[in-house]
């Protein structure tokens, strides 16, 4: 982190808020680097992934890539998860120590109805207590135009609401009582590449579609597990159900 963050801080607005930005978060040289593995892995392995690993607007369109996950298949990303600079970011906000099984990368290509439905990420997840972050990095400038992140302040604090299926391919979730009093509270948060957002597993955060014709909207992500949860199988066994549910309705195996 090159701004040497006081992690106190960013704790304490953290558990207020349910979300803190970290301006600069990777050095210039390392979001190279980055961006360049990325780059690699999408030219050189995903072609060979099965479909519930890289999904696409259209797959016939290799441009509308829009989510790859389970990418500790690459050595790169494998050890990814043990990066100082997001684990320490990590145990600062979850307050323990942390594992990650994964990153993951997100986009919403240009010229494509992609939103992101209002969700909690702690209903895939399943995880008591939820002492679970994701940290999203941008690879790209992020803003209304090209779809930012929206995330409704202190919503982390008033526990999992109701979802139900959405029939958003990578999102399959989302919430079913999502007001307009949820709407007026969400904020958007303006990111340049190299910047990073992190949430709690229970902040609900949304994003529309990418309007610009041009811009990209990238982004990776890591998530992080506090040492203490545990994953409450009958929860989860449900989002499994529903999530197979609906990629089998996709025509996804």
């Amino acid at each position: 982190m090159n701004d040497n963050p006081n992690l106190a801080e960013l704790k304490i607005r953290f558990d207020r808020e349910g979300f803190v930005i970290v301006r600069n978060f990777l050095a210039r040289p390392e979001l190279e680097t980055l961006k360049g593995n990325l780059d690699r892995y999408i030219n050189e392995v995903v072609p060979g992934l099965p479909p519930t690993a890289a999904f696409y607007q259209d797959r016939s369109r290799p441009e509308t890539l829009k989510q790859m996950q389970h990418m500790q298949v690459d050595p790169f990303f494998r050890d990814c998860v043990r990066h100082p600079t997001w684990t320490r970011l990590a145990e600062a906000l979850v307050g323990e120590s942390v594992k990650c099984e994964s990153p993951e990368w997100f986009n919403k290509p240009p010229g494509t109805e992609h939103p992101t439905p209002p969700h909690q990420d702690n209903y895939y997840f399943c995880l008591v207590p939820p002492n679970v972050v994701t940290i999203w990095l941008a690879l790209d400038a992020v803003d209304e135009e090209n779809g930012c992140l929206r995330y409704v302040v202190g919503s982390h604090l008033r526990g999992i609401r109701p979802h139900g299926p959405s029939k958003v391919l990578g999102f399959s979730q989302a919430i079913t009582d999502f007001t307009a009093e949820d709407e007026s509270r969400a904020t958007s948060i303006h990111l340049q590449p190299g910047d990073a957002v992190a949430h709690h597993g229970e902040t609900i955060h949304l994003a529309a579609a990418n309007r610009s014709m041009t811009r990209n909207r990238r982004a990776f992500a890591m998530v992080f597990e506090g040492a203490s949860v545990r994953r409450d199988p009958s929860a989860f066994q449900r989002y499994k159900q529903s999530l197979q549910q609906q990629h089998q309705q996709m025509g996804i195996n």
